[in-house]
């Protein structure tokens, strides 16, 4: 018996691979995508879920799982689409055993990415079938859907989601587990083993599937047409499908539910029926592109744009010409991006803002020291990168010129390509200081454990991978621990390390503050003992605000203990509060 409920996006994507049967997920977390599997690990009695150490694996995990007869999928956000395109382009020419649905998670808006990439631009390329649901209700059917498909033409699926579809909230009726019978496994190195010329005749194989499924898909349900006045038309996926109903509501529609490959005919025939016809899709012109070079006439990105999201508005504005009578949105004060009250980090910077280093960034909460008054993160560009970057200058500039830099680093980050980027250094005889900020959990994300915390995705206790004896294996010598809010030995030893002609690692080991519920002891401003000097103001902590005399005021209900400002007062100004005075 069925029943309805409301689930985020996320949560239908999870409760469609549940109810398709499949059996084995990996992924890494990232936003938007990171609540899919935290949903989907609430199944875990009937399947296996993991964090891997980064979308790469996850991937392979996934493909291990699929050559073995299961349905398995890997789930990640854009970004992690192009760490995981090695195995994703090839397995578009191996095809699959089980079914294998690789879920992708763009950003249109720039929400939480450092780029506005397009994945069906990236499985274009790859020649991978790509479905695109524009609800809850579709996200989960089209996952069980995508399975099926997968299977049906031997093919690996993308998944399109976007953050809006990820985060939006919809009515999703709940089926029953479809239990897959597993696939039996035939050896076939013809198509599992891609070398050169197994490859080839494999490319032959996939060109004639595709070929298949863009027949097909001029008659699959998720293709739709909707007719209603034909003065215009508007060919559309996803979201944005949503802004064209609530905008246009009596103009014919072709819902568009698998992006690629496109149903040729279907468009065809839908193009001739209407007098004018749009092609409304965020992001760049996929859609758009293939429809106009079979000269299809059609208006696009002429009167949209290719950044962030669309909007009914925007919609009304573009193609109806309406002018809109919208109220000035209120001026509220800007509230930037800023490092939690007792963030680890924030100790970090301060010491490297004070002895003006500049830092070679990475992707995750540290990526905050670049804005004031912090300002000491000078890069950053993708997971593992700091390490990479800083070694690329050492080898632009030499090692004098990196005796004011370093590189700052995640412990989830590390573990995902940072370690890489290490092993790169000490290989080619580099120098510079590694600073890798450990704070126990995968913090930008939610907090997710990763390969260095000791518990699984499914809460099972597992082996911790010990960083400190990694960089050591991996041959540096100078590897230090430090608390990183002990400010005095940290600045000593960062001190040290940068002025050394080789690799150095330091490691500040301190939780994320919110990792623990427990009560926090906090502190208080005596604004009699106050010299209004402003040393305790420079770390930018939000918990602390200058009064109108110049004084200090710590807000006790941000506070969270952590004692940066204490340190940095030298007139005993500030005082600590006992955990059973609060």
């Amino acid at each position: 018996m069925s029943e309805k409920v409301i689930m985020l996006g996320n949560e239908a994507i999870a409760r469609g691979a549940y109810e398709a049967g499949v059996k084995v997920s990996a992924a890494y977390p990232g936003t938007p995508s990171t609540e899919i599997s935290e949903n989907l690990v609430k199944y875990k009695d009937d399947l296996y879920c993991e964090w891997s150490p980064n979308e790469k694996v996850a991937t392979e995990v996934a493909i291990g799982a699929s050559v073995a007869g299961v349905r398995a999928m890997s789930c990640m956000k854009h970004v992690g689409f192009n760490v995981a395109a090695d195995p994703a382009y090839t397995v578009s020419y191996m095809g699959v055993n089980g079914g294998l649905v690789i879920v992708v998670a763009d950003d249109p808006g720039l929400y939480s990415s450092q780029n506005e990439q397009d994945t069906r631009m990236v499985a274009r390329a790859a020649q991978l079938p790509v479905l695109e649901p524009s609800d809850s209700s579709e996200a989960k059917e089209f996952m069980k859907f995508a399975f099926d498909l997968s299977e049906q033409f031997d093919r690996p699926f993308v998944f399109r989601t976007t953050t809006r579809l990820a985060h939006s909230q919809g009515v999703v009726e709940l089926n029953e587990r479809k239990e897959i019978e597993d696939k039996p496994y035939v050896k076939d190195i013809r198509k599992t083993v891609m070398m050169p010329g197994n490859a080839k005749l494999r490319h032959v194989e996939i060109e004639k599937r595709n070929l298949e499924l863009a027949e097909a898909a001029n008659t699959l349900p998720v293709n739709r047409v909707e007719m209603n006045d034909t003065k215009i038309g508007v060919i559309t996926s996803g979201i944005p499908y949503q802004y064209v109903k609530e905008a246009m509501p009596e103009a014919s529609v072709l819902k568009l539910g698998m992006v690629n490959p496109l149903p040729r005919k279907l468009i065809e025939d839908f193009a001739s029926k209407v007098e004018t016809l749009y092609i409304v899709e965020e992001l760049d012109p996929v859609i758009e592109e293939q429809v106009k070079s079979w000269g299809i006439k059609a208006v696009g990105k002429e009167i949209f744009t290719v950044q962030g999201e669309y909007s009914a508005n925007m919609i009304r504005t573009a193609i109806l010409g309406q002018k809109l009578e919208i109220a000035a949105p209120a001026q509220a004060p800007g509230r930037p991006p800023i490092l939690c009250p007792g963030c680890p980090h924030r100790s970090v910077y301060y010491v490297l803002n004070k002895l003006k280093l500049h830092a070679a960034g990475d992707i995750g909460c540290y990526t905050l020291g670049a804005v004031a008054p912090l300002s000491v993160v000078d890069t950053t560009i993708c997971m593992g990168a700091s390490i990479s970057s800083l070694h690329g200058m050492e080898k632009a500039k030499g090692k004098d010129y990196i005796k004011n830099w370093v590189a700052v680093i995640g412990d989830s980050t590390f573990l995902h390509t940072g370690v890489n980027s290490l092993m790169n250094m000490m290989y080619n005889q580099a120098t510079g200081t590694v600073l890798i900020l450990d704070n126990s959990t995968t913090g930008m994300t939610g907090h997710q454990d990763h390969a260095a915390t000791g518990k699984t995705l499914q809460g099972d206790p597992t082996y911790a991978i010990d960083i400190p004896k990694l960089c050591r294996a991996i041959g540096v010598k100078h590897v230090i621990e430090v608390n990183a809010f002990d400010i005095q030995t940290l600045e000593k030893v960062v001190k040290e390390e940068v002025a050394r002609d080789e690799v150095s690692v330091i490691i500040t080991k301190t939780p994320c503050v919110l990792l623990s519920k427990a009560k926090k002891p906090l502190y208080t401003a005596h604004p009699d003992k106050c010299k209004k000097c402003g040393m305790c103001m420079k770390p930018g902590c939000p918990a602390m605000t200058k009064k109108a005399d110049g004084t200090i005021f710590i807000d006790d209900t941000m506070c969270t203990g952590c004692g940066l400002c204490a340190n940095l007062c030298k007139f005993d100004a500030i005082e600590l509060v006992k955990e059973g005075d609060r």
